[in-house]
């Protein structure tokens, strides 16, 4: 109490308790996500009879990927804002083939527009030329002036402000999607860390029955080997090396370490599943170790329940193999 005090006179302060850090979801590399913008909605009815109507659409597909994969298939009115879309899908997702594809499409309710006089004189003046080199070239037609006066008009839109925060849009649904395919693969694989730990403790106590039944069938043939002999060998000796033999078997079959591994790596997955985040490589580096375990579990069987616990252990185990590799 006086040490406390003391330190209260000269002004330490007790540092606060470390707070624990909030859990992060479990992130999917698997996702898809759309949106769409419409012109429609932003133009004013005096505008909506002259002004052609344009429908921007965007998609976002992601699968897995050992790294992150970015590929853009954009139209070239919008070939300019992809290293803004780059930016944006970096900033928020850290693993997976991502690929982006945008459309630009005319609305058939607004089609027909009227061509600006400058439209039609360039048209005239086009035409012009190409009948002086080529007389017997078709002419254009109304139809021709329609469809060249619209893709005009949409082709020179522009869609700064609407493709950015379209995206932001679109990633923010994608990353959703992500997160509750990433629960589910969450509350998969911690079902499985059960069924493994369950395994694990049904395989500890056959150990000992099985070193118990190899010390007494040791015994046994000492004992027939004793009758079989005259008394010139010494019992004494023979039945050490039955026991020395029983304990050989018994260090050769012992799984006691391989199942300390095994619910230490079991652990560590339930503890990073929990804490969520960038956590795809090191779960996919314990499932790597959970199957070398499983595998020395069964080349050290020596009875056949305990291979079928073994065979058991690597189909969950496979199983959460093909899940981790999915996470992010």
């Amino acid at each position: 109490r006086q040490r406390q005090m003391c330190i209260r006179d000269r002004g330490y302060s007790r540092s606060p308790p470390i707070k624990k850090r909030p859990a992060m979801p479990v992130y999917s590399m698997t996702g898809y996500a759309s949106a769409q913008h419409s012109t429609a909605s932003n133009t004013s009815d005096s505008e909506a009879k002259t002004a052609p109507h344009s429908h921007l659409g965007l998609e976002i597909r992601s699968v897995n990927s050992r790294f992150l994969d970015l590929s853009f298939r954009l139209p070239e009115d919008l070939r300019m804002y992809e290293p803004a879309l780059r930016d944006l899908l970096i900033a928020q997702i850290k693993r997976g083939k991502v690929e982006v594809r945008a459309s630009i499409e005319a609305s058939d309710a607004n089609a027909i527009v009227d061509p600006t006089t400058r439209l039609l004189q360039r048209l005239n003046s086009v035409q012009d030329s190409i009948k002086a080199w080529l007389p017997d070239a078709r002419a254009l037609s109304v139809a021709d002036v329609i469809r060249i006066s619209a893709a005009e008009q949409t082709s020179s839109r522009d869609w700064s402000k609407v493709v950015v925060p379209l995206a932001e849009k679109a990633v923010r649904a994608l990353i959703s999607a992500r997160q509750r395919e990433g629960d589910r693969m969450a509350a998969m694989l911690l079902e499985r860390i059960g069924q493994l730990r369950a395994l694990a403790s049904s395989a500890v106590p056959m150990i000992p029955k099985l070193v118990e039944q190899q010390r007494q069938r040791f015994l046994e043939r000492w004992r027939e080997a004793m009758a079989l002999t005259d008394g010139s060998a010494a019992p004494e000796a023979a039945r050490d090396r039955a026991l020395t033999e029983a304990t050989a078997f018994a260090i050769r079959i012992d799984v006691a370490e391989e199942i300390a591994r095994l619910n230490s790596h079991l652990d560590e997955l339930e503890r990073l599943i929990k804490k969520g985040g960038e956590i795809g490589k090191r779960l996919d580096f314990l499932i790597q170790e959970l199957h070398r375990e499983a595998n020395t579990l069964g080349s050290k069987s020596a009875a056949l329940e305990l291979t079928h616990v073994s065979v058991d252990m690597k189909v969950l185990i496979e199983q959460m193999r093909e899940q981790v590799q999915n996470i992010e």
